[in-house]
């Protein structure tokens, strides 16, 4: 089985930084993509950013320019780091992974718990 575990979710001003992490862990083979969503009360689950394994990175128009996906393959880890924070950007924010695990030939997606992040004067 693997575990996903995200932190550093929090409130911070409009303007302000937050970085984001997520752990993977358990019986894991491979990794694909490492994917960051959100989710805002009232609305549906958007993809915010993905990197692929080989560094390949993929961002919502909303967030490109003020958010940036990295990964270190070795901790099987992946960030978020987010800066100029908005209001807009409110929301759940649930870490995703594409796993190959070592009793299976598939990737299969599992997702973390998810995080709030709060931008607020």
């Amino acid at each position: 089985q693997v575990q996903l575990v995200e932190s550093g979710g929090g409130l911070v001003q409009p303007g302000g930084s937050l970085r984001l992490s997520c752990a993977a862990s358990g019986s894991i083979f491979a990794i694909g993509t490492m994917n960051w969503y959100r989710q805002a009360p009232g609305k549906q689950r958007e993809l915010v950013a993905a990197i692929l394994s080989g560094g390949t990175t993929n961002y919502a128009d909303s967030v490109k320019g003020r958010f940036t996906i990295s990964r270190d393959n070795a901790k099987n880890t992946v960030y978020l780091q987010m800066n100029s924070l908005k209001p807009e950007d409110t929301a759940v924010y649930y870490c995703f992974a594409s796993v190959r695990t070592h009793s299976s030939g598939n990737y299969i997606a599992y997702w973390g718990q998810g995080t709030q992040v709060t931008v607020s004067s």
